[in-house]
């Protein structure tokens, strides 16, 4: 187990009707609110008179930023950016998934900054302080609401980057657990897609000795693998949604299940140069691109394939190989991915063999990828053919 430090700042507020304490977790940063939300659904399914209650209640001033897009875009960062500026904003509020506040957390590193916010995403800046914001999340997904994570797609340039800091971890984040269950079956899909991969990334790794740490991810796992398909089935099990939901941001909370563990986040960065292309559901292209992924790289350490066939999905190792486990294992996750609805390839999402040159050399742009393999263009076009 390697050395680590690991902090923490955000308040966690959970479970059924906690929009009501809204308005006491913001009133404490200012009354000047930025409103950050998405399509429309959360005026479809009643949250927006609810928080602009809570957000009244407490005589605050609500400027709003509708429309921010599943895979957020830096023109709706400037817009939200702008606003602020004009309006002198104290606290900033995203209401909705992961890309809602990815799209808040962009906006409160840019309001302080003197260059452009995209600066930070192409490794020309470094946060130094940023606006307060508080999240009410609306699909259980990313772990966004408890992290310091933000990805923003530059679609002038086709570019989908990502940056953390601790200055953008929200102040509070209100999960209810009902709010998700408007959630469509194909958005629930990529959810437990995205909070499984954001597991892979910290579980498949070389580093040793980190017992807790491997049997942590294990549960996470299947805990989502017992709960996924029963939330697509019944919509509105409040037990089910609420595992999904807290699954989600125990997956990626800054460190919970990674302390001491070397990462990977080779398929993410994939990921990102498909969709920044393709502009295709994050989730849906882990789905296609993990098990390809896994494919590919096995051998570096099959032990924690192995470990992962047995544990995760109760592979029988009796009379087998350790490749016949471990392929079995993998199998196991990309039958999953299918029965949820989940893509299996480039094909499903209309994309065929014209960029993976394109695709390759972006994800790469920074260098070679990952840790639990290192992946050059070569290794990341191969897999993108297997993904075809």
């Amino acid at each position: 187990m390697n050395n680590f430090a690991f902090y923490n700042p955000t308040k966690i507020v959970f479970g059924r009707g906690t929009v009501t304490e809204l308005g006491g977790l913001v009133e404490p940063y200012g009354k000047r609110v930025l409103l950050v939300y998405g399509g429309g659904s959360i005026k479809r399914n009643g949250l927006y008179d609810q928080v602009l209650r809570q957000l009244k209640g407490i005589g605050a001033e609500v400027y709003e930023l509708p429309g921010v897009e599943p895979n957020p875009r830096l023109t709706s960062v400037h817009r939200g950016i702008e606003l602020c500026r004009e309006h002198d904003v104290q606290f900033i509020l995203g209401v909705g998934g992961g890309s809602v506040i990815d799209a808040a957390k962009a906006i409160a590193a840019g309001v302080p900054y003197e260059g452009d916010v995209w600066d930070f995403y192409a490794r020309k800046a470094r946060v130094e302080k940023a606006l307060p914001l508080g999240a009410v999340l609306t699909l259980a997904a990313t772990g966004t609401e408890m992290n310091g994570n933000t990805v923003i797609t530059n679609w002038e340039i086709n570019q989908k980057r990502g940056m953390g800091s601790i200055h953008v971890y929200p102040k509070f984040s209100i999960l209810d657990p009902e709010l998700t269950f408007t959630v469509p079956a194909d958005q629930t899909a990529n959810g437990i897609v995205d909070m499984m991969s954001h597991v892979f990334e910290q579980y498949f790794s070389l580093t040793t000795d980190t017992p807790l740490q491997e049997r942590l991810c294990e549960s996470i796992l299947k805990t989502v693998i017992e709960n996924g398909e029963l939330a697509i089935r019944e919509p509105d099990n409040y037990a089910a949604r609420a595992n999904l939901m807290l699954c989600g941001t125990y997956a990626l909370n800054g460190g919970m299940i990674s302390v001491g563990v070397q990462q990977d986040w080779a398929s993410h960065e994939i990921e990102h140069a498909i969709s920044a292309v393709y502009d295709i559901a994050h989730g849906a292209g882990l789905s296609i691109v993990f098990p390809n992924w896994m494919k590919y790289v096995y051998r570096s350490r099959i032990d924690r394939f192995v470990q992962y066939a047995v544990r995760v999905w109760d592979i029988d190792p009796a009379g087998k190989s350790d490749e016949e486990i471990a392929l079995a294992g993998i199998q196991a996750t990309r039958d999953y991915f299918t029965r949820i609805g989940a893509p299996a390839t480039l094909g499903e999402a209309g994309i065929g063999r014209e960029k993976l040159d394109v695709m390759a050399e972006d994800a790469v742009r920074f260098g070679p990828l990952g840790s639990f393999r290192k992946l050059e263009k070569d290794d990341v076009k191969a897999i993108l053919e297997m993904a075809l």
